[in-house]
C-alpha cells in the first residue's frame, strides 16, 4: 500500500511540474508573439487559452494546499 502511495505522489509530482513548465513555455511563446506585433493572430489566442488552463489547473492545486507557489521546490508565483 506505501508503494502505491509512494507512486501515486511521484505521478502527481510529476505532472504538477509537466504543467508549471508549459506555463512556463506558453507564457515565453506569447511574449516572441507580442514582440511580434502578433497579439491578433490565432496562434497568439490559442496560447491565452492555454495559459488560462495552466493558471486555473494551478488554482485548484492551491486551493487544495496540494502547491506552494513560495516553495523554491516548486516554482515561484505565477
Amino acid at each position: 500500500m506505501n508503494e502505491e502511495k509512494e507512486l501515486r505522489l511521484a505521478n502527481f509530482e510529476k505532472m504538477m511540474a509537466a504543467v508549471e513548465k508549459s506555463y512556463d513555455d506558453t507564457v515565453a511563446q506569447m511574449e516572441k508573439l507580442k514582440a511580434a506585433g502578433k497579439v491578433k493572430s490565432a496562434t497568439y489566442g490559442q496560447l491565452m487559452g492555454n495559459k488560462l488552463m495552466y493558471q486555473n489547473v494551478m488554482a485548484l492545486y492551491k486551493l487544495y494546499d496540494l502547491y506552494d507557489p513560495n516553495d523554491p521546490k516548486q516554482g515561484e508565483t505565477k
